[in-house]
């Protein structure tokens, strides 16, 4: 929905050539860094044509002002700029914001840009190119985190994954692996996929459409060059997504997508976030765990879902949590005290040496000096077939 004062941003948009690409920038009170970001579209190096489509979300500061100034600028250079928006009392949200600068754009490509965030020149050019060689993947990038020491692990994390592991560890804290500020993709499969949720604020809009993108079958490359300067602040949006919104996300979407795919699981931890995963699955998934036998399912005409590295379901197989803290291994099972089951549940606890696989790892990475590591690579053990990531 348009509002007075701004133009019919979708009809700014039909421009004679065709358009390659097309930076989708929703945008939110951001004087203090719209400055930068704008200068980063117009000094991009790619030689095909580009648009920037920007969409304002009821900002109360300068923003406008200092986009009206830019436009100038990148139409002189050459890129198209549309610009849409309202101007309520209150801003609709980040999914709304993108869906609504997709929708008035006219790229074959879009590019995803945070206003707080700056591209290098080459950013489109080399994600372009990567988008074009696959049209069904969602293309991301390796990053520099500004100030350079906020989030040094999250950061690692996002630049050191192997190719595999942006399908492997999916399932994490830390949200999808190619994060969402470095996103390239084709509008087609955009909109295949799409569009974006839009709830507002406290919705996890990136992580909800990654889900459906993985659920249909799309890939994850990244562009292993530093392209974008991520900011880190205290207004960014993403910190108004509750953690507990997340994980619950992110229990379904372990249950939905990989679950299925294994007879039986360890919980790897039986400390606090082992046993909250235990108690935040579906009864289903529970018994999985424990020596509780699991009812027979109807039989079902529909089709899993694709997991990575999925498996032929084996007999069902007693199986447990496991640890190196030897109080918890010395005390031998975990009970679940708050179960509404008779007996109460009591899942064994044992060695890590001494446990089955497939694991669900419970045990943040890069935090206990390589020991967690060392313990996991000793077992020689596949990932994404015989383990996966959960925190």
């Amino acid at each position: 929905m348009q509002a007075s004062g701004y133009p019919a941003a979708a009809a700014l948009g039909q421009a004679s050539a065709p358009v390659h690409v097309s930076v989708i920038l929703p945008v939110h009170d951001a004087e203090l860094w719209l400055d930068e970001c704008l200068g980063s579209v117009l000094q991009q190096d790619f030689e095909g044509s580009m648009e920037l489509s920007i969409f304002n979300d009821a900002s109360k500061d300068k923003s406008m002002t200092i986009i009206e100034k830019w436009k100038e600028k990148l139409e002189g250079s050459g890129i198209l700029v549309v610009i849409g928006g309202h101007d309520s009392p209150s801003p609709r949200g980040v999914g709304y914001s993108k869906n609504q600068a997709i929708a008035q754009s006219s790229g074959s490509y879009l590019c995803f840009l945070d206003s707080d965030d700056v591209m290098m020149p080459q950013r489109v050019r080399l994600q372009h190119a990567a988008a074009v060689r696959h049209p069904t993947s969602i293309i991301g990038c390796q990053v520099r985190r500004e100030p350079p020491n906020s989030t040094e692990r999250y950061t690692r994390w996002i630049n050191q994954l192997a190719p595999d592991q942006l399908l492997t560890q999916v399932f994490t804290s830390n949200g999808p692996t190619v994060i969402m500020p470095t996103w390239f993709c084709s509008r087609a499969w955009f909109s295949h996929v799409g569009p974006f949720d839009e709830g507002g604020r406290g919705v996890p809009e990136d992580l909800l459409f990654f889900h459906e993108h993985l659920r249909k079958g799309g890939g994850l490359i990244r562009v292993d060059q530093s392209l974008l300067l991520y900011r880190y602040h205290p207004g960014a949006a993403t910190h108004s997504v509750l953690e507990t919104t997340i994980w619950t996300h992110r229990v379904r979407f372990l249950e939905e997508w990989a679950l299925p795919h294994w007879a039986t699981f360890t919980i790897w931890n039986a400390g606090r976030q082992g046993r909250r995963l235990y108690r935040s699955l579906t009864a289903g998934s529970r018994c999985k765990v424990g020596p509780t036998p699991c009812p027979t399912p109807p039989p079902s005409s529909s089709t899993a879902p694709t997991a990575p590295e999925a498996g032929v379901l084996g007999p069902p197989q007693v199986v447990a949590f496991c640890d190196v803290d030897e109080k918890k291994i010395k005390k031998g099972f975990y009970c679940y005290e708050d179960s509404q089951e008779r007996p109460k549940p009591r899942v064994p606890v044992l060695h890590f040496r001494a446990a089955q696989p497939p694991f669900v790892i419970c045990v943040k990475l890069d935090l206990t000096g390589g020991a967690f590591e060392d313990n996991l690579r000793s077992l020689n053990l596949q990932e994404g077939r015989d383990f996966l990531h959960f925190s």
